[in-house]
């Protein structure tokens, strides 16, 4: 299956990964918030290019990546050990993990409330998972961010839709489209998933563009692969 990020692999390493590293979104920040340090495999689902791959491993984990796109994979080999497959249906048994994150990715995903299953499935109970998105409130087809300091919100935030609309060419949604759920649909994702919801960080001011959410697999029975 060829990936939509198959096309812009070059573009997306050379205009995120490269000039990531002010952290102005406060993604790494978010991660060293919620995962913090530890031991073990930390699987990064919808890996990409691998780029937060070094911060996990500064943090303690293991990183591995799961991602559909050859040509970002062909990045991130460099970065962490890599397999290319569907994150709604991952490469590896029950309960085998004990951390996962899912960095920047959801909105790639129309499937994401599957994908959300399929790691508490991975996931040992107690297990982690760390999800840092696009923020639903404020960022979407519905939102015109020409001026920062006076976001303008549309019609639309209350609506589950894929879009390719975007208020500028330089960003990812007018190039590889975008799914978009209101807050608290996003947020019964992880319920109905069977995580517990602990902790969450918002990033970029004066209007936060992303949304970050530290949940625990529930102890017990979670779900299974069928």
């Amino acid at each position: 299956m060829r990936a939509a990020y198959d096309e812009i692999a070059d573009w997306y390493e050379r205009e995120f990964v490269l000039r990531d590293e002010d952290d102005r979104l406060g993604i790494r920040r978010s991660i060293r918030e919620l995962l913090g340090q530890g031991s073990g495999p930390c699987l990064e689902t919808g890996c990409g290019t691998g780029a937060y791959a070094g911060l996990i491993k500064e943090l303690g984990w293991a990183p591995v990546g799961v991602d559909l796109s050859a040509g970002m994979l062909g990045y991130a080999r460099s970065r962490l050990p890599v397999v290319r497959g569907n994150a709604e249906r991952l490469p590896f048994r029950d309960g085998a993990l004990p951390a996962v994150v899912s960095v920047m990715v959801h909105t790639d995903m129309p499937g994401y409330m599957g994908v959300l299953r399929d790691i508490s499935r991975v996931l040992r109970p107690g297990g982690i998972l760390v999800h840092v998105g696009v923020h639903p409130c404020f960022v979407g087809g519905f939102a015109d961010w020409s001026d920062q300091d006076a976001v303008m919100i549309r019609p639309g935030y209350l609506d589950r839709h894929w879009t390719k609309a975007s208020w500028t060419s330089q960003g990812l949604r007018d190039k590889v489209g975008a799914s978009h759920w209101p807050l608290p649909e996003l947020l019964h994702g992880f319920l109905d998933a069977g995580f517990a919801l602990e902790r969450f960080a918002e990033g970029c001011a004066p209007v936060p563009m992303t949304l970050s959410v530290r949940a625990r697999r529930v102890t017990g029975d979670g779900p299974r692969r069928r």
